[in-house]
């Protein structure tokens, strides 16, 4: 029996019998429906990727003020520009780069000049042919203080670009040596002349073309037919993501089947999909992380013995065990972990200390409650978090007040505008990049306002060190004084939790970035 199992199981995955015929044909032979789908996923998955279809994905994090120009991608816009988005590298599964647009990388010794040569007869959605001067202007447009791009404090240390050919040719004000790295960012989608013109039509070079953007409701897109790697991505004949923010609406939608894969499951319930025979959770580690933040230069929060009162009254092994059960870790109120290379494992771990938090708090002389927005956006379990560390704040003699905010809306008008709220960071892959985008004066997405000249020094310095052991000590050293007087706290570094149907194949395998990074791009049907 098990030998004609798996001949018709393979007859489905070539294409020869139908779900439905192999069904019947299969409990026939006594088999389970539950056993019976193991079969077709694990045929359909050694089969390799199948074309066609609609694949369905619903999300957390979408609002309607968001738009399809990357210099602004937040949550869903990430995902949805993975699908019609190019790039030049990508960071792969391993964590070392994946030549894209650029199939030649080159630097001068010192790192201070870098060459992408663009690979040929690659086209955009609109039918024009991706070249050298597209990537410049991608990246003088999110270069521009003007653009407030996500990528702008990653690209500050560039003091020319220009096209040679096929060649971009990018020099340097210092050495660094992670540059190749920095074309990762996820804004950095490359469009016709950058997307001077129109940076939110939301054209570029990616497997799927887009053509519904209801930004709050739902995206959408079809197989894009020129596509220049079409046997790694772009299997489904269309993707639709839709937005759901209510963490058991998407659960429920993915029982269902309204959907196929969804994002930010909570680890509460992590256990009941698993009981379920047609869900797989999906999980996956890296340098993801949740925060409270503190916005450094409004009151109350621009008196660092506040915010270190604040710090010391986290419980972070409670959270950790409440929040995250097990998938994750403590955190440290810097955001680098053991994913990166370079990061220093003897910067002493700060724990909940009542005593010493009611000492900064009295020192502060602040007295008056403290309010903490958060939002179930925020990341998968906030509020609950938030309670925890109001309860927290108690022993330590603070009140701490939770106001929970509409998901729709937080990300517009809560984050990076509010003195005090929850947030999350998907991380970087490299340090420097980390620490460029969120902890550098005055950049778009520094959300604590933190700024250190200082700390600015040592981040430079940095860049241009090719000696490990040296770099690895500069950045050991810009830990510990974003730890001790920067506006973040970091209780937790978070697993990457997601949860597709037994119908999706080619998920997972990346680093924990949201939904895998390229998921809806890699993703096939099995049936």
């Amino acid at each position: 029996m098990s030998q004609e199992l798996d001949y018709l199981s393979r007859r489905v995955a070539a294409g020869g019998l139908s779900r439905r015929e192999f069904l019947g044909r299969a409990m026939a032979l006594g088999v389970s429906a539950a056993f019976a789908n193991s079969l077709l996923a694990g045929a359909a998955l050694s089969a390799g990727p199948v074309r066609g279809g609609i694949i369905k994905g619903g999300l957390n994090g979408g609002e309607a003020t968001q738009n399809l120009d990357p210099a602004n991608f937040l949550t869903t816009m990430v995902n949805f520009g993975k699908c019609w988005g190019e790039y030049l590298v990508a960071v792969g599964a391993d964590g070392g780069l994946e030549h894209r647009l650029a199939e030649e990388i080159g630097s001068s010794s010192d790192a201070k000049v870098w060459t992408f040569k663009i690979r040929q007869g690659v086209e955009f959605h609109n039918g024009k042919t991706v070249t050298a001067e597209d990537v410049v202007a991608t990246l003088e447009r999110h270069s521009d203080e003007k653009s407030k791009s996500g990528a702008l404090g990653i690209l500050k240390a560039i003091e020319s670009l220009k096209a040679n050919g096929r060649d971009v040719v990018i020099s340097l004000k210092e050495p660094n040596a992670d540059l190749p790295y920095l074309m990762t960012d996820f804004h950095l989608v490359i469009q016709p002349n950058g997307g001077k013109d129109n940076p939110a039509e939301g054209v570029s070079a990616g497997p799927y073309k887009v053509t519904v953007n209801e930004p709050g409701i739902r995206h959408g897109g079809e197989r894009f037919a020129n596509f220049w790697q079409s046997d790694k991505m772009g299997f489904a004949d269309q993707i639709e993501i839709i937005v759901i923010n209510d963490d058991m609406a998407r659960i429920s939608a993915l029982q269902g089947g309204q959907v196929h894969i969804i994002n930010m499951v909570q680890p509460k319930i992590v256990d009941l999909i698993k009981r379920v025979p047609n869900l797989k959770v999906q999980t996956t580690s890296g340098p993801g992380h949740y925060v409270f933040d503190m916005v450094c230069d409004k009151a109350p929060f621009d008196n660092k013995d506040l915010r270190m009162a604040l710090k010391l009254a986290m419980d972070r092994e409670e959270m950790v065990n409440k929040i995250l059960r097990g998938y994750g870790a403590v955190g440290n109120d810097f955001p680098i972990n053991a994913s990166y290379p370079l990061f220093s494992d003897d910067i002493e771990q700060r724990v909940f200390d009542p005593d010493k938090a009611k000492f900064h708090y009295k020192k502060s002389g602040y007295g008056g409650p403290i309010l903490l927005r958060t939002a179930d956006v925020a990341f998968p379990g906030a509020v609950d978090a938030a309670q925890l560390f109001q309860q927290s704040c108690a022993k330590a003699g603070m009140t701490l007040e939770v106001k929970k905010e509409p998901s729709d809306g937080y990300w517009s008008e809560v984050w990076n505008k509010q003195p005090f709220f929850s947030s999350f960071w998907l991380g970087r892959p490299t340090q420097d990049q980390m620490y460029s985008t969120t902890y550098l004066s005055k950049q778009p997405w520094n959300e604590t306002h933190f700024s250190s000249e200082k700390f600015d020094k040592l981040l430079i310095e940095a860049r241009g060190e090719l000696d490990q052991d040296k770099r690895k000590n500069l950045y050991r050293e810009m830990a510990i004084i974003l730890r001790d007087e920067g506006g973040v706290i970091v209780p937790m570094f978070n697993q990457s939790i997601d949860a597709t149907s037994d119908k999706i194949g080619g998920f997972g395998g990346g680093r924990s970035e949201l939904m895998d990074g390229y998921a809806f791009a890699k993703c096939w049907l099995n049936a």
